[in-house]
């Protein structure tokens, strides 16, 4: 987490919480983000979500076309984590 703070990292987290709606992150992250790179972030979510519902990498292969190397990745940011996915999914639980 240390890494990423910075004045300018910052101004964008508090832009995007001002964000009200799923409409509004549409409209602000097609702006700021290329399709390609919103839609990373949304399959590491996804594998996230599915390696905390306990799936095999097979299966999230064939859902999420993720690489072995991203659910890597994902997975050892879920055990070694700040517990921002854990906030998240609390939260959309509710």
């Amino acid at each position: 987490m240390n890494k990423l703070k910075c004045e300018s990292v910052d101004d964008f987290f508090d832009a995007v919480l001002t964000l009200e709606n799923r409409e509004e992150c549409y409209k602000f992250f097609s702006d700021v983000c290329t399709t390609k790179e919103v839609k990373a972030i949304a399959q590491r979510f996804t594998v996230a979500k599915m390696l905390r519902d306990k799936k095999v990498y097979t299966e999230i292969v064939a859902k999420t076309g993720a690489s072995t190397a991203t659910i890597s990745r994902v997975n050892r940011s879920l055990e070694e984590s700040n517990n921002g996915y854990d906030i998240v999914f609390e939260r959309l639980e509710k």
